[in-house]
Order: C-alpha cells, then sequence, then structure tokens
C-alpha cells in the first residue's frame, strides 16, 4: 500500500508537470496580437497620401472604420504564463502529495488488512452453512494464512475455489497439498483439471503430467483416465485413448450419456 501511494504521488506530480510545460510551450508560440484598428487607418492614411482617395472620402472611411472599432472592441490579450508560474504549482503538488502522505503515515496503519472485509469474513465463518463458494474460499484462504501446513484447509481452498470459477486459485492451493503430500492420488487429478479449466479445456503439459502421477497412485482415478484419453486422442494415439478409457467405460451404466459419448468418439477415431 506504501508504495502504491508513493507511485500514485510521483505519477501525479509528473502529470502536474507535464500539463504545465506543455502549457508554457503553447504560450511561448502564441503570436502576439495585432491591432487591426490602427493598421487599417494606417492604410487609409497611406491611399489619401497617393492620392486615391479625396478628402471627403478620406474622412468618411476614417469615420466609419472609428464606428466599427467602438462597437466591437479591441481583443484582449491573451493571458500569459510567467516564468514562476510551472515551478509554484509543482512545488504546491508535491507538497500536497507529501502532507496526504504524511498524514497516512501518522493516521494510518500500513499494511494493516481490510477491517471491513474482515469483519465480513468473521460473519461467515459464524454460518458456514448458508456460504456461497466465493464466500467460503475467502474464510478458508484466512484459516490457510494461519495454518499454511494445514492439509485438510488447503483441499477444501482448492475445491472451493474451482466451484467458485477460480481454476487458477484452486491449481495454487492443490499445488501445495501435493507438495505437503506428493502420494495424495485426488489432489493431484483436482490440481490436473483445475489445470485443465485454466486452459478453457486444454490439458496441457503441466496437467496431463499431474494426471498421470495421480494415475500412477490410483488407477481409479477416472478422471484422470478421462483426461488422459482426451489428449491421447487429441494427438491422434486412439489405442492410448482405448487403454485409458476402457476401465472408464466398464464402470458406467449402459444409459449413462458419458459412456455413449465415449464410445462413439474411440470408433470415430479407429
Amino acid at each position: 500500500m506504501i508504495v502504491f501511494w508513493t507511485l500514485a504521488g510521483l505519477a501525479t506530480a509528473l502529470a502536474g508537470l507535464l500539463v504545465l510545460s506543455l502549457a508554457r510551450r503553447g504560450a511561448d508560440r502564441e503570436q502576439p496580437v495585432v491591432d487591426t484598428g490602427a493598421a487599417e487607418l494606417a492604410e487609409l492614411d497611406r491611399l489619401k497620401s497617393r492620392g486615391l482617395l479625396d478628402e471627403d472620402a478620406w474622412a468618411a472611411a476614417r469615420a466609419e472604420a472609428g464606428r466599427r472599432l467602438l462597437a466591437t472592441g479591441q481583443p484582449d490579450a491573451a493571458p500569459r504564463v510567467g516564468g514562476r508560474d510551472r515551478t509554484i504549482v509543482l512545488a504546491g503538488l508535491v507538497g500536497a502529495v507529501a502532507a496526504t502522505l504524511g498524514l497516512y503515515f501518522v493516521f494510518g496503519a500500513p499494511g494493516l488488512p481490510d477491517q471491513a472485509f474482515e469483519r465480513r469474513i468473521d460473519e461467515w465463518a459464524a454460518s458456514p452453512e448458508t456460504l456461497d463458494a466465493e464466500q467460503i474460499a475467502a474464510v478458508l484462504s484466512r484459516a490457510v494464512k494461519r495454518e499454511p501446513d494445514n492439509r485438510t484447509a488447503l483441499t477444501m481452498l482448492g475445491a472451493a475455489r474451482f466451484e467458485a470459477g477460480d481454476p487458477i486459485g484452486a491449481a495454487s492451493a492443490f499445488r501445495r497439498v501435493v507438495a505437503l503430500d506428493p502420494n495424495d492420488a485426488t489432489s493431484w487429478a483436482r490440481l490436473g483439471e483445475s489445470l485443465v479449466r485454466a486452459a478453457d479445456g486444454d490439458v496441457g503439459v503441466d496437467a496431463e503430467a499431474a494426471f498421470s502421477r495421480a494415475l500412477s497412485l490410483d488407477p481409479d482415478q477416472f478422471g484422470a483416465r478421462y483426461f488422459l484419453g482426451d489428449a491421447a486422442l487429441a494427438r491422434g494415439d486412439s489405442a492410448r485413448a482405448r487403454e485409458l478409457w476402457t476401465p472408464l467405460i466398464a464402470v458406467l451404466d449402459p444409459a449413462d450419456p458419458r459412456r455413449t459419448d465415449l464410445v462413439s468418439r474411440l470408433a470415430a477415431a479407429a
């Protein structure tokens, strides 16, 4: 938070300096105001001196020009930026930022969690049966911060984040679980599923490695079998897909549409 406010203050000061610099540059390029009334009268005098206007025409033209000038008035001189204005305004911006940071350090509490959010988590923790997946994930996140090696809390956090639509967060939680217990086949499979969802359904290298590890630990990890078979089929390896999916097809009810889908995909790839 301190870094954020410091950078925000510097950005404000730089923005002020940029605005003033551009304003000063525009003022320096500004052309002086031309006195059109005096130029018109001088032109009339020149025409008279050359004999192109007689006395009566010259007098009438000068009178008409005078009336027109009185009606329209002379344009005001454009405001000019003084040489010290930029320094004064920039100093004011810097002073305001410094005063804000000073007040924050005196009356604020750097690093303190969001108290309103913390209170909401307290309320959610008191009635977990009414929470949705995002709220459960928030409660479990705080629990994991307090007990970072609590494998049960991490497993529940991964599941909650997955249900809440946060597959990247779920994968992070399951990675910590398998780091604590490398022989947890279910968590390896859940890690793979989280990575697949994060990749919009694509079984990437990391996901395939997680599924392979899950299946090596527990051949009955049918979710891992499905995704590994899907990856093999995508590579054109129908023999490997059949090897992986045959046990899965055997446990599915013949009326289950998932079984029908697997059988039809294998038949199409043969």
